[in-house]
């Protein structure tokens, strides 16, 4: 195929890019490309340790997909191996350790969500138990031998543990190793991750110089911030929004972001053109603009690109509806309890809506608790409710249940 000029690549590749080791040879493998004609081979490794995707990780993903649209091959390495160790980045202490069976069955349902981003063309998929399952033990022991344990107590995770004498598993040790022998399995040109990743990846390029190649190039994206512009995106956390959300959820978290990450969550998460961000964040800073203006186009970009264009404006016409008191929100959650007379605080606390009956009081009075679309005035109120019911109860603005009884 005919590609673009390198200049033109590289406009398109550096949107959002956090760093690139080393970024000379990038340009100079694109310009090899260019004249040769031959696809570089662009490597994301993932350990499928749990099976949801969330927007943090299709940061990544989605620089995947530019590179594959300037006609680049991308290798998704899915570490069946790897996983069972799992990845000590960022981490302070081991990570639980998982069966083959998990990994696997995990592994379906991301490769699912991966490609809601990534073409399936052009894409190679490969288990790194494909090459781990036959590297006889003195090749691993070679392997283990390019590395010092001095290297592995300069990172951050390690060096943090091991001063707090929170142990540190020798297996541990052998995850960069491993993740650094993939590059050389599947001879990659770039590798992509997260800032979190460089040590991982920059052992890449040191076992494909070990082995005589051609080392791979490390380009770096940044750790998107959740939904609450505080802390790293996490479903531990609950500032996520993940990619298999209906699409009134997707548009409702993204149109509630805190207002400091709109125009990061712009640059990592659309193709709209940065001259027209940041004249956006200039009105609104100007006062020319309403954040939630700015909000809303973002919202209805990203719904668009996983659910299109019709439903993305229902999502937004849903959200209103919603706010209005005459819709219901998809992640409404359903519980059942047995039928008869309650207290209000007691069904409140029943439902698990609150904590506690003091809890409840408090929002009651405050006026934000609704019960069958009537704000509840008294905290004292008797519930009747009879089998076969069903009732939505509504705290805040936007957390619902609906209670079968």
């Amino acid at each position: 195929m005919q590609f673009r000029p390198v200049k033109e690549q590289l406009e398109i590749l550096m949107r959002g890019v956090t760093d690139i080791v080393p970024q000379d040879e990038l340009e100079k493998k694109l310009q090899k490309s260019y004249e040769t004609g031959k696809p570089l081979r662009i490597k994301m490794g993932v350990d499928p340790t749990a099976p949801d995707v969330h927007f943090g990780h299709t940061v990544v993903m989605r620089k995947l997909r530019q590179f594959q649209d300037l006609g680049h091959t991308v290798v998704l390495i899915v570490g069946d191996y790897t996983a069972q160790i799992g990845d000590p980045s960022g981490r302070n202490k081991a990570r639980p350790r998982l069966t083959h069976e998990q990994v696997l069955e995990n592994a379906k349902e991301y490769q699912e969500q991966f490609f809601k981003v990534v073409r399936r063309d052009q894409v190679e998929i490969h288990y790194n138990g494909e090459w781990f399952s036959k590297l006889p033990f003195s090749k691993v022991t070679e392997l283990m031998g390019q590395f010092t344990v001095a290297q592995m107590l300069e990172r951050e995770d390690f060096h943090n543990r091991y001063t707090a004498n929170t142990p540190i598993s020798l297996h541990e040790f052998m995850y960069p190793m491993m993740q650094g022998y993939d590059s050389v399995a599947i001879q990659s040109d770039v590798e992509l991750g997260g800032t979190d990743q460089k040590f991982n990846v920059l052992r890449g390029r040191d076992l494909q110089i070990f082995e005589g190649m051609e080392p791979q190039i490390g380009l770096f994206m940044p750790i998107l911030l959740g939904t609450d512009g505080k802390v790293k995106m996490s479903k531990s956390i609950g500032n996520y929004v993940g990619l298999n959300e209906p699409a009134d959820v997707m548009y409702h978290k993204i149109y509630s972001l805190s207002d400091n990450i709109v125009e990061n969550w712009y640059e990592l998460l659309t193709n709209i053109p940065l001259d027209e961000v940041k004249q956006m964040m200039a009105d609104i800073a100007a006062g020319k603009m309403n954040p939630n203006d700015a909000k809303h186009r973002l919202a209805i970009d990203i719904v668009t690109q996983y659910y299109g264009a019709e439903a993305a404006e229902a999502a937004a016409a849903k959200e209103r509806e919603i706010h209005s008191g005459n819709a219901i929100p998809s992640d409404a959650l359903e519980c059942s309890v047995d039928a008869g007379s309650y207290g209000a605080l007691d069904l409140l606390v029943n439902i698990k809506a609150f904590a506690s009956k003091g809890e409840a009081r408090r929002m009651v009075q405050n006026g934000g608790v609704k019960i069958g679309g009537e704000k509840l005035a008294d905290p004292q109120a008797q519930i009747e409710i009879k089998g076969g019911d069903q009732l939505v109860v509504q705290v805040g603005k936007r957390k619902f249940f609906k209670v079968n009884f």
